[in-house]
């Protein structure tokens, strides 16, 4: 799963996220290692990003891309399109959340919590789940991970602000141009707001660089080491306020020779974007 902040400041954070990177190779996420990163042949990483964003209070309604909107691996940004599948299946129901979801959801979007992903990934039907949420949300480009591997599924960044979009901008459009509202009811949008909002600090890096430290925001953070080759992909989504305007910012990183790099290279992407 995994900057603009100093790479110390990456540093010290490295050690806390990697176990929870270890974690993720038990159910799929990740491709197994340390050990087989270890002894994937050494090579230089070349590194890639791209970045959208979408200032909700300027004048222009269309993201503004920079770099190849190509697909990328999403790690752990998925456990937000994971939430919204489920909140989908749940308003089509005409029921809340039950305790036992919430149990799930919460750690999923706070701490990036991988066995409740396991449990809501499989709930909402796995990839079929997620890509009959996705067609309501207006995501065009996003493909679910193979079997239990939620942590493969493949994104771009313009889909992920078009789910940012439904989750913080409901009352206008998921795509870009429309005015029909977010599938997501108002109660829904704001529980995921809310949870993203909740991060916990050691996690708290990526586009919330763009606002600097006091500025309001909200966001999911993404982190995966490839066991073939060594090297990270490493992702940011979410809402920060820069200048006064609510901006919303989706930066998909991968080649980096390691989860700091790969959090500098996030968070470098992000500002030079929103500047």
């Amino acid at each position: 799963m995994p900057s603009y902040l100093l790479l110390t400041f990456a540093r010290t954070r490295a050690g806390a996220l990697l176990a929870s990177a270890a974690a993720l190779a038990s159910v799929g996420a990740l491709h197994p290692a340390p050990a087989a990163a270890a002894s994937a042949p050494a090579q230089t990483a070349s590194a890639h990003a791209t970045a959208a964003v979408l200032d909700l209070d300027g004048a222009g309604r269309t993201p503004v891309l920079h770099g190849q909107d190509s697909a990328y691996d999403t790690a752990s940004i998925v456990k937000v399109d994971i939430l919204a599948a489920l909140l989908l299946q749940a308003q089509d129901a005409g029921r809340r959340l039950t305790a036992d979801e919430r149990g799930h959801a919460e750690p999923m979007i706070r701490r990036s919590d991988n066995t409740a992903a396991d449990a809501l990934w499989r709930e909402i039907g796995q990839a079929s789940g997620l890509a009959a949420a996705n067609k309501r949300l207006g995501l065009t480009s996003t493909t679910g991970g193979p079997g239990v591997k939620w942590g493969l599924t493949r994104t771009t960044a313009s889909d992920q602000i078009r789910l940012m979009r439904a989750v913080f901008d409901g009352d206008t459009a998921a795509r870009p141009g429309s005015t029909a509202k977010s599938a997501l009811g108002a109660q829904s949008r704001t529980y995921i707001r809310t949870l993203m909002g909740q991060v916990v600090p050691e996690q708290t890096w990526g586009v919330s660089a763009v606002g600097g430290s006091g500025t309001p925001r909200a966001l999911k953070n993404g982190w995966l080491q490839r066991n073939t080759s060594g090297l990270w992909d490493v992702n940011s989504v979410g809402q920060v306020t820069v200048k006064g305007h609510r901006c919303l910012v989706a930066v998909l990183s991968n080649g980096s020779a390691s989860m700091s790099d790969g959090i500098s290279l996030v968070e470098r992407t992000a500002r030079s974007a929103v500047a």
